[in-house]
């Protein structure tokens, strides 16, 4: 059937075994992927369900269950390529050089990483605090890489790149039990003050 099919298509053997090498190859990095994308969710759902379970900070169960569901998903994308018979190892010379040019690319975007990973490291605020930072006010809901993202007493979502955040002054609300509230009142000047 193989033959009839690969002589009306007017391809020769090898081109029919070429066909099929690869063919077998793109459907087992399918099923491989698949499978990372089944496994890399698992994890993460088991990895903020067990820190979770035992007290674990907020914050940080978040960042954890994030970065371990990645770290899968680049791990099969390297499998992936050795399926295909490329050497990863002679990937790693131009990955560095490709690295330095995405660098200067995404500047920006590797300072809100760096400033994610110091906000993490130094802990001005955790999830649940209300905090105000670059005129906005809300409660934290999860710090990304990238991200703080902030829900607003109005019920609005605000996501504030954590390079901003970092850069500049971080009022945290909520960090003390108890807060003075100052209310002015107005006293007429014909009052008698007692």
């Amino acid at each position: 059937l193989m033959e009839e099919w690969a002589k009306e298509m007017g391809l020769t053997p090898d081109m029919v075994d070429l066909v099929i090498t690869y063919a077998t190859r793109v459907a087992g990095v399918i099923l491989v992927m698949l499978i990372a994308m089944i496994v890399a969710g698992w994890a993460s759902r088991a990895l903020v369900g067990r820190l979770t379970k035992v007290g674990f900070d907020a914050t940080l169960t978040k960042f954890f269950g994030s970065m371990s569901r990645w770290a899968i998903i680049v791990f099969a994308i390297l499998g992936c390529l050795g399926i295909f018979g490329i050497e990863t190892t002679s990937f790693a010379a131009v990955i560095g050089g490709a690295s330095l040019a995405i660098g200067l690319a995404f500047q920006g975007s590797l300072s809100n990483v760096a400033a994610g990973a110091m906000l993490l490291l130094f802990r001005p605020y955790k999830v649940g605090d209300v905090i105000s930072v670059g005129g906005v006010t809300g409660a934290v809901d999860s710090i990304d890489l990238f991200l703080t993202t902030l829900d607003t007493p109005d019920n609005r979502r605000i996501m504030v790149p954590n390079g901003q955040v970092f850069g500049a002054t971080i009022e945290n609300i909520t960090f003390h039990e108890k807060r003075r509230v100052d209310i002015p009142v107005g006293v007429g000047y014909e009052a008698d003050i007692d």
